[in-house]
């Protein structure tokens, strides 16, 4: 899992399925989700791709994908955003959304 910037985050969406989680360093639920999210990305390997993107860094992308509150995790499938949660989630809700669009 790696954290991009808004230029790497084009290109990361591209293609394939990918999950972005849209967070920020100072966001308590943010912390409790991404130990959930590295076993998503781990389990999950060769299937999707899981992305960060720190909204206090990144704030265009805050702005163009109205991140109201975080965490919020994007689903993109070949550049398009197909699916979209809100808040800290179970791994098996994250992982079922995301075989959904597989």
């Amino acid at each position: 899992m790696k954290i991009v910037n808004s230029a790497e985050f084009r290109e990361e969406i591209k293609s394939g399925v990918v999950l972005v989680d849209f967070f920020a360093t100072w966001c308590g639920p943010c912390k409790m989700l991404a130990p959930v999210l590295e076993q998503v990305s781990e389990e999950m390997a060769g299937k999707v791709n899981v992305i960060k993107v720190d909204i206090d860094q990144c704030p265009d992308l805050a702005d163009e994908f109205k991140i109201a509150s975080v965490p919020t995790m994007m689903v993109f499938k070949d550049g398009v955003k197909v699916d979209m949660l809100v808040g800290f989630l179970p791994k098996d809700r994250i992982t079922e959304v995301i075989k959904s669009h597989l």
